[in-house]
């Protein structure tokens, strides 16, 4: 990889576009890089990482966001363009970070996103060709052609000097790191990590099967309790050795006595059931004499109370017999009780009828009656034509009633009709008039309403207007200060920063330590050390000036913006305002008169306007009106030339009816009556003589049942009929003695049955039987059934629990067996690769012992420099052995061929460890480009440190320096010796000033400005 061409705007101190040829430096071999402290030496380095990465080196990456200087011009892209050549590949980078550029209309910033080209040059053709513009692309097309990450490019091609002073010295665990990082070591880290998590879940697999098994072991010992095996649990630890044999072992002894006990309590199981049979018995027994005692002792009192009842129950039979013989005369009691019955009402009822008829009628026969009920009959027959010639008279009244009203209802319609006919033309007039004032109201509402909104939004802009103005003023105000104060600010921090950088060398002497290297030139001797003057400033007073200049800087940005954005919106409504009729600007208070104006007109029309649809509506039910007065009036005088001749006819027909009427009423006031009269009466004479039959016949049937009922009585043995009737008793009565006599008798035959069994009065001769005594022993002896049942059973389940897990602890076993050799196995790997297995004699771990590889060449590449650095004293050798107990793998020693001893590389001076760790980089170089590829790398960087290295050792450095050109190499050497100037010709100066820092090339003693 070969630099070109470096071209910097606005980058870091430089203010304006700086352009650095690198294929003039590079044509020397040798070229240095130099210029006071702060100028911008690193940046130009930091510029050839951003081109590349689109980040800079180490710390300084994390400061994206300030890359931009402070001395461009606002307006002007912080950019970087790089052109190298790769392999046989020549590319142009060019990146832009993200960064504030001015709004392209209005005031204020926006922010502007971060920009990436590769563009590569065709040698045919001669041009440039686009390749792409994607950060991500470019991103992978550059580490793919380089080889190398950030970090490696920062280590390899730039060379900080200071980390490899530090590498030198450091211990084994802070040269992994580095080494890691640049040989990208990660996989074997990864595999020493995966190892890692493959021994620990073994572990937790096999930790876990045996937590299960405790848990089993647990679990038979609950299931054991009571046995001997029980009080002697198993103990141990998921993990312990020997746990799955102590487990089966204690099973097994535990399963053979849970059997040895299940075969004890089945022989008190069978005892039990021997005992519970023989209590059964003597209680079956006991029972049975207690039962037929207790019968004999209930037959004898029930015979008692039998004889004590005999005279009732004679009683009981006689009424039951005698009313077996009034059945005989019940029916004939009946008939005498309906004819009675029937004779009364008849009676009754004739009496009511007669006391309704007239004087000289109540004690007439019913033939009588019957014959005066003919007569009325006849003469009600002759009514029939009377009565309706009565009802059509009524119907014509009504009829000529009706014709009258509907007459009086069609003259008044007339006249309604003929006063509002007369008034309808003028009235027409007027609201066909209304709607078109209506109609031209709807049409002026609408002109208005188009010049209202207008003159509103004018209006509202004119206010603004006049608001904005004032806060313009005001935001230019505060503009000039903010200006003001920020150039004040800036002054101030330029100030602090040129009193602090003529200052900087007594401040850095602060920090000198005698023996220690200086930071600036490295050696460790410091004769003069600066001194602090009065004028000088310390690092904090130069950030407190620039973080005020930040805030000012930040105000007045923020002032601009303000004011451009009060401005744009005033200009917007000036405009808004403006008609374009005239170029004075109309004040608010015209504006609002006008307004107001146009509001009123507006309102007035719009209300008018609004009764446009009612006025319609008004005329077209006039209109409406009008034509249904017209035929109503037309169809009233047609009803009235026809109720004329109907009127005629109906005098006519009324007349005639009259005549009849005057016939047919007689001596009553209507036909109506005078039938009505006739009806009742003749109903009345129907009743009499309907009554009057009804009673005679009564009387005549309550005589026959008299007769019937007396021979009845004779016949069946009782004196009169009233003592037949006293016998007689009702259904249920009967069949409550019928049941009582029963139940003596049934409880006769039952008392006898019983004291004619054997057994019974057998029994009542031997002693009293004793129930409870057997039913206790009965009792005790199922209690004691019970009790060795759910003994065998509790057996049989310990039993069978712990067989089953037996069985599960006994499949664990056999689980766990191919998961602990698995464990042993990984748990071996694991350990051999993390340096921690006895068989790993160095404790190395597998990253270590690559790395120790790499840096093994490093020390063999560094070491062919570093002889001729030297002058052939000092070789570096790699170490693995152990130190203090430590790990071994990645220790660096120091061969001084003047001695012949091999000592630590921390026990070289100051020079002598600047020119071991460049030895050390350039070595280091050479293997990374190999590892990464081996892409060759054509321009390096040596970052300081040549000031503590005597002349003759500068010679040898510089020999070797030179002798990379033997590889068509050209080294860059960052530093502030001034020797260096005299001795390499090609120089690139960075030059600091107040408007930005700029480079200057020299080859040969000319002298370029970038």
């Amino acid at each position: 990889m070969r630099l070109h061409r470096l071209e910097i705007t606005a980058f870091g101190p430089f203010g304006s576009t700086q352009k650095i040829d690198f294929d003039a430096l590079s044509s020397a071999g040798l070229f240095l890089l130099h210029g006071p402290t702060g100028a911008g030496k690193t940046s130009v380095l930091d510029a050839v990482c951003f081109a590349l990465y689109g980040s800079v080196p180490g710390e300084r990456q994390t400061r994206g966001a300030t890359l931009r200087s402070d001395h461009a011009p606002v307006g002007t892209y912080t950019e970087v363009l790089l052109e190298l050549t790769v392999g046989d590949r020549r590319l142009e980078i060019t990146r832009r970070p993200a960064q504030q550029r001015p709004k392209k209309r209005g005031g204020g910033f926006t922010t502007e996103k971060a920009q990436t080209w590769l563009r590569e040059y065709d040698p045919a053709t001669g041009e440039w060709a686009g390749l792409s513009r994607s950060h991500q692309e470019i991103g992978e097309e550059i580490a793919q052609l380089v080889g190398m990450s950030r970090e490696q490019f920062c280590q390899v091609v730039l060379l900080p000097q200071g980390d490899f002073a530090r590498f030198l010295r450091a211990d084994a665990e802070a040269r992994g790191r580095l080494l890691g990082r640049l040989f990208d070591t990660r996989r074997f880290a990864a595999v020493e990590e995966r190892l890692a998590e493959l021994r620990r879940a073994a572990q937790q697999q096999v930790e876990d099967g045996d937590a299960r098994l405790l848990t089993l072991a647990h679990r038979m010992t609950q299931a054991a309790g009571g046995l001997d095996a029980a009080r002697s649990p198993v103990e141990g630890r998921p993990g312990d050795p020997g746990l799955a044999d102590s487990v089966l072992t204690w099973a097994a002894v535990a399963r053979a006595e849970a059997r040895e006990a299940l075969d004890i309590t089945a022989v008190r199981l069978a005892a039990a059931e021997s005992g519970r049979a023989a209590a059964r018995a003597a209680l079956d027994a006991a029972n049975d004499l207690a039962g037929r005692q207790a019968r004999h002792a209930d037959a004898l009192r029930r015979r008692e109370r039998l004889t004590e009842q005999a005279p009732e129950r004679d009683r009981l039979q006689d009424r039951l017999d005698r009313s077996l013989k009034a059945d005989r005369v019940a029916p004939a009691l009946g008939l005498r009780r309906d004819a009675e019955r029937e004779h009364a009402a008849a009676h009754r009822a004739r009496e009511q009828a007669r006391a309704q008829l007239p004087p000289d009628l109540a004690d007439a026969g019913a033939e009588h009656l019957s014959a005066l009920e003919h007569r009325l009959r006849e003469e009600l027959g002759g009514l029939d034509a009377a009565r309706r010639a009565e009802r059509r008279a009524t119907a014509v009244a009504e009829e000529r009633a009706v014709l009258a009203r509907e007459a009086r209802a069609d003259e008044d319609a007339l006249r309604d009709a003929a006063d509002w006919l007369a008034g309808w033309e003028p009235r027409r007039a007027a609201l066909t008039e209304r709607v078109e004032a209506a109609r031209d109201a709807a049409a002026r509402a609408e002109h208005l309403a188009g010049r209202l909104d207008p003159a509103r939004r004018r209006l509202a802009a004119a206010r603004r207007r006049d608001s904005l103005a004032e806060d313009t003023r005001t935001a230019e105000t505060r503009l000039a200060d903010a200006r003001e104060r920020r150039n004040a600010a800036h002054e101030s921090w330029l100030d602090v920063k040129s009193r602090r950088l003529e200052g900087i060398a007594a401040e850095l002497a602060v920090t000198l330590t005698p023996g220690d290297p200086c930071q600036v030139c490295g050696s460790t001797a410091h004769p003069a050390p600066a001194r602090t003057t009065a004028d000088h400033v310390d690092r904090a007073t130069e950030d407190a000036a620039y973080a005020a200049y930040t805030r000012a800087e930040e105000t007045r940005t923020a002032a601009e913006r303000e004011l451009a954005v009060t401005r744009e919106s005033w200009s917007a409504a000036r405009t808004e305002v403006q008609t374009g009729e005239s170029d004075a600007e109309p004040t608010v208070g015209e504006l609002s008169d006008e307004a107001d104006e146009l509001a009123r007109l507006h309102a007035e029309a719009h209300a008018l306007a609004g009764q446009t649809h009612s006025a319609r509506e008004t005329l077209a039910r006039a209109e409406r009106e009008y034509e249904e007065r017209v035929a109503a009036q037309r169809e009233a005088e047609r009803r009235v030339a026809a109720r004329t001749s109907r009127r005629e006819a109906l005098e006519r027909e009324q007349s005639a009816l009259d005549e009849e009427l005057a016939r047919g009423r007689g001596a009553f006031a209507s036909v109506a009556e005078h039938a009505t009269r006739l009806e009742r009466r003749i109903a009345l004479l129907v009743d009499a003589a309907a009554t009057v039959r009804t009673a005679e016949l009564a009387a005549q049937r309550l005589k026959e049942a008299d007769d019937r009922l007396a021979d009845a009585a004779y016949r069946a043995g009782f004196a009169t009929p009233a003592e037949a009737a006293g016998a007689l008793l009702g259904e249920s009565e009967r069949r409550e003695l019928q049941r009582r006599v029963d139940a003596w008798q049934a409880e006769a035959a039952a008392v006898a049955d019983r004291l004619a069994e054997p057994g019974t009065a057998e029994a009542a001769a031997l002693p009293p039987a004793d129930p409870a005594g057997a039913e206790a022993a009965h009792t005790a002896a199922e209690r004691a059934l019970r009790e060795a049942d759910s003994a065998l059973a509790a057996a049989r389940e310990r039993a069978t629990g712990l067989d089953g897990l037996s069985r599960q602890a006994v499949t664990e076993v056999r689980r766990l067996g191919p998961l602990r050799e698995e464990y042993d196995r990984v748990a071996r790997l694991a350990a051999l690769t993390a340096g921690t297995s006895a068989e790993n004699e160095r404790r190395m771990r597998l990253e270590s012992y690559v790395l120790a590889a790499r840096l093994e060449q490093v020390a063999a590449a560094a070491s062919a420099r570093l002889q001729r650095m030297s002058s052939g004293r000092y070789t570096l050798v790699h170490s693995d052995a152990r130190s203090g107990g430590k790990r071994s793998g990645l220790g660096l020693h120091v061969v001084d061929a003047w001695t012949g001893n091999e000592r630590d590389t921390a026990t070289l001076s100051g020079g002598e460890t600047f020119f071991a760790s460049l030895a050390l980089a350039l070595g280091l170089a050479d293997v990374v480009t190999d590892e990464a590829g081996g892409v060759r790398l054509d321009t390096l960087f040596i970052d300081e440190g040549f000031g503590s290295l005597d002349e003759q050792t500068l010679d040898e450095v510089l020999d070797v320096l030179d002798s990379l050109r033997e590889r068509d190499r050209s080294v860059g050497i960052v530093s502030h010796v001034g020797d260096l100037r005299r001795r390499i010709p090609a120089q690139l100066e960075v030059v600091k000033a107040r408007q930005g820092s700029a480079v200057r090339l020299r080859t040969g003693g000319e002298a370029l400005s970038g």
